[in-house]
């Protein structure tokens, strides 16, 4: 039997996460639980909405999810971590305020949060602690007792999610012919986002030219473009890209795009390149149309040879992280010295998010931070 892991005070995690659609009649109001408050005509939506058309009008990001929860749930029995894991989405079912609304009714009172986001910035974790924050609102305003929810901190340099993906590099760069293989050009892809919101992610100390954003991303290509070295003896060169934009034309974006970087590339001479899309959890919409489909076109176009390596999804490793800051955390929260698991020149991120924090464009409140109205 496997040793006692022990998560007190914790008594449940909850698997937070975007969501999509699981059908053609699910596109246009998933769009706009997305775009709401933004005024977007449904029109607009319905445009925008081609993209998940072309694929049935599925997004995989919902049985992504259903396979790590699989995976994390595996994992903790296997290893004696005795906490149940739920799954909430800000966007489509399973909702998030339903699955807390569960978890109360269930007996969870202290409850640790797993984004499917592992970098700093308002979309990639201030705005999902807002959600938390209006999901218990809606709790309370129905009466129910309100749990204590605390988030794992950000796990972009965590071993276990490093090491898929270099894992996944390596194998891409195997799959290129031979003779464009050694000078294949690694293009690191995460989505883009304004400057604006690059440059104020993270704590307040740390803001500046792409914030904690684009540090803590170009700390994980270097990570991830050392190990490749080590492991084939090739120096690759490489570069972060950005991908995904869908904000208006003349606010400022991080550039360049990877469409726009394979044409660079392809014109400066190289033979080859290998797509790694670190920015993502999974292989959800935003890596199958943007990466697979579009990026990939494009570089058919120029006769460019391109291969696009795997996101981390439910890879057991990835798994295992989760336990690992699950018992960090949970040994911190008990008072006990901790030493952080993290790789690069970053060192562990911070555990709870201090004000100022990926500041909204307008105040709201936020849960699971310094300044949580639900401490």
């Amino acid at each position: 039997m496997p040793d006692v892991l022990d998560a007190s005070p914790y008594d449940a995690l909850l698997l937070l996460s975007f969501g999509g659609p699981e059908g053609p009649d699910d596109v246009v109001p998933f769009l706009e639980n997305v775009t709401r408050g933004r005024g977007i005509p449904k029109e607009r939506l319905k445009e925008v909405g081609q993209h998940y058309f072309q694929f049935g009008g599925v997004s995989p990001i919902n049985d992504q999810n259903r396979a790590l929860l699989r995976t994390l749930r595996e994992d903790f029995a296997g290893h004696g971590l005795d906490l149940p894991v739920y799954w909430g989405n800000r966007n489509w079912a399973p909702y998030l305020t339903d699955t807390l609304r569960e978890m109360v009714r269930d007996g969870r009172r202290r409850i640790l949060v797993l984004a499917t986001s592992a970098y700093a910035s308002y979309s990639g974790c201030r705005q999902y602690r807002e959600n938390l924050a209006d999901a218990l609102a809606a709790l309370e305003a129905e009466g129910l007792e309100l749990p204590r929810i605390d988030k794992l901190r950000h796990y972009f340099n965590h071993p276990g999610f490093l090491e898929p993906m270099i894992d996944g590099v390596v194998r891409s760069l195997a799959d290129l012919p031979e003779d464009v293989r050694d000078g294949a050009h690694i293009a690191f892809c995460t989505h883009s986002i304004p400057n604006a919101s690059a440059d104020t992610s993270g704590p307040v100390e740390g803001h500046g030219d792409g914030g904690a954003y684009v540090a803590q991303h170009l700390d994980v290509a270097r990570l991830i473009a050392d190990a490749v070295r080590e492991r084939t003896g090739v120096d690759h060169p490489w570069q972060l890209v950005y991908q995904s934009r869908s904000g208006a034309p003349h606010i400022p974006w991080l550039e360049p795009d990877i469409c726009d970087h394979l044409e660079e590339r392809h014109a400066a001479g190289v033979p080859a390149v290998v797509m790694a899309p670190i920015g993502f959890v999974s292989d959800h919409m935003e890596v199958l149309y943007d990466l697979d489909t579009e990026a990939t076109a494009r570089a058919q176009e120029l006769g460019l040879p391109v291969r696009r390596s795997a996101t981390v999804g439910d890879d057991p490793r990835f798994a295992a992280a989760v336990r690992e800051l699950i018992v960090e955390r949970a040994a911190t929260e008990r008072g006990q010295d901790v030493t952080p698991c993290a790789l690069g020149a970053l060192g562990a991120s911070h555990n709870v998010c201090p004000v100022g924090c990926c500041p909204p464009r307008a105040p709201r409140p936020a849960a699971a931070g310094v300044d949580s109205p639900y401490a």
